[in-house]
């Protein structure tokens, strides 16, 4: 038996509406993946070990930070900028702060601009390689270890660029598996 013409058209409108719903739950997550595959966007590589190869020249590399809407965390880069020599490993830290009453995950999602830079702003080690989560009222500091490779200098875009802005967005995911049971044992044994 067929839907008649109304109950086929709720139907379909209410299928779009999950479809819908399904796709701007997984837009933030699909889209830092598709960047981090591509290099769209700025997005930085990720290796094992330091440059083993550094110039004399420097460049400045600036610290962003932003919050995706609804996140409740307070987020900044404690430094502002710093200059580096191209090759040499760099150093910055992130502070997050949860000022709520309830444990929160986040993870962050990041580009560099220029956009041509990303291709040679290699991340050795990055908070934003795992989630994170702040327990009630909890600040911590996340390192960023990084270095400008070398061969930005020979290329053809590249050589020009002599200011690096680094950005983050976090973006509140689910709390880990087991973690509110974690809470509730550390509740009890302070009981």
């Amino acid at each position: 038996m067929a839907m008649a013409g109304p109950q086929k058209t709720v139907a379909q409108t209410v299928s779009l509406v999950v479809v819908m719903g399904a796709l701007a739950w997984a837009s933030v997550p699909f889209y830092d993946w598709f960047c981090r595959v591509t290099g769209f966007g700025g997005v930085p590589g990720q290796v094992e070990t330091a440059s083993d190869e550094i110039l004399d020249q420097t460049v400045k590399v600036r610290f962003d930070a932003s919050l995706n809407s609804g996140m409740a965390w307070e987020f900044t880069p404690v430094v502002r900028e710093m200059e580096i020599r191209i090759g040499e490993t760099g150093l910055a830290f992130y502070e997050a702060y949860n000022p709520t009453s309830q444990p929160i995950a986040g993870q962050a999602s990041y580009n560099v601009t220029p956009y041509t830079a990303g291709a040679f702003f290699e991340k050795i080690d990055c908070f934003c390689f795992e989630e994170q989560v702040l327990a009630p009222g909890e600040r911590v500091q996340m390192p960023v270890s990084f270095y400008v490779d070398p061969e930005i200098v020979e290329d053809r875009d590249g050589k020009f660029v002599h200011t690096i802005t680094l950005s983050y967005t976090f973006y509140e995911i689910d709390l880990p598996e087991g973690y509110a049971a974690l809470e509730q044992d550390k509740a009890t044994d302070l009981n």
